[in-house]
């Protein structure tokens, strides 16, 4: 399947608005990083957020303090997450189990 044509116009619009996109989950990933918002807390924002819903669960794990590539990588595995899986698209069980194993 082919990718639509741009005008110029349109394109500079897209790559405005994917730009202030990047920026915004830049910025959420910051909070998570400096401890201003919780996993819990995003995971409650998610049903009507949908920057935080496209945001990927490893990348905000990652953030968390203390938590490497490697710990991130092992707290997935306990909550049986994909390594690409979006905050949005996460189960109940799965949500469960991965504030379980931050817990622990």
């Amino acid at each position: 399947m082919a990718l639509p044509t741009m005008t110029a116009e349109q394109r500079t619009e897209a790559l405005a608005k994917a730009a202030a996109v990047r920026k915004a989950r830049s910025e959420l990933i910051g909070q998570v990083k400096e401890g201003k918002v919780s996993v819990a807390d995003l995971l409650k924002k998610s049903e009507s957020d949908d920057l935080v819903k496209k945001t990927k669960v490893a990348a905000v794990i990652k953030a968390l303090p203390g938590v490497g590539p490697v710990k991130a990588a092992k707290l997935m595995d306990q909550a049986e997450i994909p390594e690409d899986r979006r905050i949005g698209g996460l189960g109940a069980r799965q949500r469960a189990a991965l504030l379980e194993a931050l817990e622990a």
